[in-house]
């Protein structure tokens, strides 16, 4: 006989654990399933020091740890797993686990997130969150006075190398081509930005480093010339994937894969299915805003579950 869920949270980060404090206290017996990486994007953040409540700021994985913690005190059930198969057809809705388990879920509350793009570079793996941030508005603040690199020539990395402008002493903007593909607005206001440099026409090939972390880049032209820039921040702006593969045959996506949902609530096109976090949100993806939107997903499950019985 198969499982039935009243509440199946897919996902650990800031929306999912939120979700599940709201959603256990509200009585739905929630479980969540941690995906592939437990406690979500924050596991891999250093030091946070612009979430409310901890004005000394704190580490990411014991923030992470203390969310899960505080959701467990309410009833919560953790478990580690990742959603590999889905049927939201039928109601309950048809989930599989790792392959192996299969389970019915009542309401489904989505909160896998959104992977940010890397260059794919080892040394960049290797001194991620010890100066490569995918996050300005996260990290920048440590890189006050500084001298730092964005990688990427939208909107995205002139919205994160102006925000950096404001923060550091110098910003290299390193661009794979010869033009920007931002906006023209967005262009001149990155032209105009005096500690602002594009770097036209260049690869990173290597993050340097050392214990302390990031130390400088090794650029190549498109010349074949390479150079080396000391600096101290190293931040990705070319984009994020949505986590929502899994449920694309039956979930409305927009055009990069972001699940839509109905107005400022979240609901998505399924009835009884719910989208929380990155996952829904290609604009603001903070841990904040993804916790808020956790909330009105339990909300919003805790709604439906309400009318279903009484019909």
């Amino acid at each position: 006989m198969k499982e039935r869920i009243k509440c199946l949270i897919i996902g650990s980060g800031p929306a999912g654990y939120t979700a599940a404090v709201y959603a256990a206290r509200a009585g739905l017996n929630p479980v969540v399933y941690q995906g592939i990486q437990p406690g979500g994007q924050l596991t891999v953040t250093t030091e946070i020091e612009n979430f409310p409540g901890y004005p000394n700021g704190i580490s990411g994985p014991v923030m992470m740890d203390e969310l899960r913690a505080q959701a467990e005190r309410f009833g919560t059930e953790v478990r580690f797993g990742t959603v590999t198969q889905t049927d939201l057809s039928v109601h309950p809705f048809a989930i599989r686990i790792d392959d192996e388990k299969d389970m019915e879920a009542d309401s489904l509350i989505i909160a896998t997130g959104a992977t940010a793009k890397y260059l794919g570079l080892p040394s960049e793996e290797r001194f991620r969150g010890q100066g490569v941030s995918a996050c300005a508005t996260c990290d920048g603040f440590f890189y006050r006075g500084k001298e730092v690199a964005v990688v990427g020539g939208g909107d995205t990395a002139c919205e994160e190398a102006l925000y950096l402008a404001g923060l550091c002493k110098k910003v290299y903007m390193i661009v794979r081509r010869n033009v920007l593909r931002a906006s023209q607005a967005m262009q001149e206001r990155v032209k105009n930005c005096l500690n602002i440099h594009i770097l036209w026409e260049y690869q990173t090939i290597e993050v340097l480093g050392d214990d302390s972390g990031v130390t400088g880049l090794r650029l190549r032209h498109q010349s074949g010339e390479e150079k080396e820039i000391p600096l101290h921040g190293f931040f990705l702006a070319i984009g994020h994937h949505p986590n929502s593969e899994v449920f694309r045959p039956w979930i409305a996506l927009d055009s990069e894969g972001y699940i839509i949902t109905d107005g400022k609530t979240s609901k998505t096109n399924v009835p009884g299915v719910f989208a929380a976090g990155d996952v829904q949100d290609p604009l603001y993806r903070q841990a904040i805003t993804a916790a808020g939107s956790g909330c009105r997903a339990a909300m919003d499950a805790e709604r439906f579950l309400s009318e279903l019985e009484h019909k």
